[in-house]
């Protein structure tokens, strides 16, 4: 099959949605919108919306106002989690160069030897030179210059400075298990040992993506499946999580919040999550896979 349609106008993009059945009370609201914010950037937050995804008709009562209030909702969710993920990047970038660059040495990062896969830490390392080549940074710059003759990456406590937090968590589940800071690491963010934190990390650099390229993500199945601990050593919620449960939001949520509790303790984020849901009490919580209880938690009290 080819694809033969041709570009629409906002005028019929608008006119399109009224005769599926959408709900556009202000018209010229709805054509300042879609000047603003792609049609198919929307389609992502009416297609819940929608009774028939083949023909596109919508369910009885479907607004295109609240096309926008669930975009407002799920752009704000997304700066509050960026937030979230800023601390836990920095904490683990600093517990990585700090563990290992004391127990092995600052090269620790560019030698195969402590790592499982060495295809894969070469894929991780290029990646990282490609970070390192477009910095700017003034120390990067220096050191380039003062040590042109070392063919090696600067040390960890400024190459990981400019890592991806994707990067960084690839290295950490990479590393073989007789690497103690492996352990230690795991210790110092509450998951005991390195069974549970590698799976952690690769949910919460996911979910950074997601942010950073401003996805949709309020209902979004999530990819991967974070391994969770039997018995925490800290606050945690009192039911058990099925494993469809790690396909909706809040199980990764419950993570970045048990985690933050280490790094920063007293942080705001139950209540600004609760700020943020109250201003929009019409986004269904079952589609994050939020508990109705979930305020009464010990991990969020």
């Amino acid at each position: 099959m080819i694809y033969e349609k041709d570009a629409h106008t906002i005028e019929q993009h608008i006119d399109l949605l009224i005769e599926r059945g959408l709900e556009v009370d202000d018209r010229d609201a709805a054509r300042h919108y879609l000047s603003h914010i792609s049609y198919y950037r929307l389609a992502g937050y009416w297609w819940p919306m929608q009774a028939n995804k083949e023909t596109h008709e919508f369910k009885p009562n479907s607004r295109f106002s609240d096309v926008i209030l669930l975009y407002n909702f799920d752009r704000e969710l997304r700066i509050l989690l960026f937030d979230v993920i800023e601390k836990i990047e920095i904490s683990l970038r600093t517990n990585l160069i700090y563990h290992l660059s004391h127990e092995i040495n600052p090269w620790w990062f560019e030698e195969s030897g402590h790592f499982n896969y060495s295809k894969e830490l070469i894929k991780t390392l290029t990646k990282i030179e490609e970070e390192i080549s477009r910095s700017k940074d003034a120390f990067i710059k220096e050191h380039k210059k003062k040590y042109k003759d070392d063919g090696r990456f600067p040390p960890a406590w400024k190459t990981l400075e400019l890592t991806s937090f994707g990067a960084l968590s690839k290295l950490y589940g990479n590393l073989k298990h007789t690497v103690n800071a492996k352990d230690v690491i795991a210790s110092e963010f509450g998951a005991v040992n390195h069974t549970y934190l590698p799976s952690w990390l690769q949910s919460i650099a996911q979910i950074r993506n997601y942010c950073a390229h401003h996805s949709p993500l309020w209902n979004r199945n999530l990819p991967g499946s974070p391994k969770l601990l039997s018995k925490p050593p800290y606050a945690w919620v009192s039911y058990e999580f099925k494993q469809h449960d790690n396909q909706k939001l809040y199980v990764h949520m419950c993570i970045m919040r048990y985690m933050l509790n280490i790094i920063v303790p007293g942080n705001s984020f139950a209540s600004k999550l609760s700020d943020l849901l109250g201003r929009y009490p019409n986004v269904d919580l079952k589609a994050l896979g939020i508990q109705e209880d979930w305020k009464e938690q010990d991990l969020w009290k």
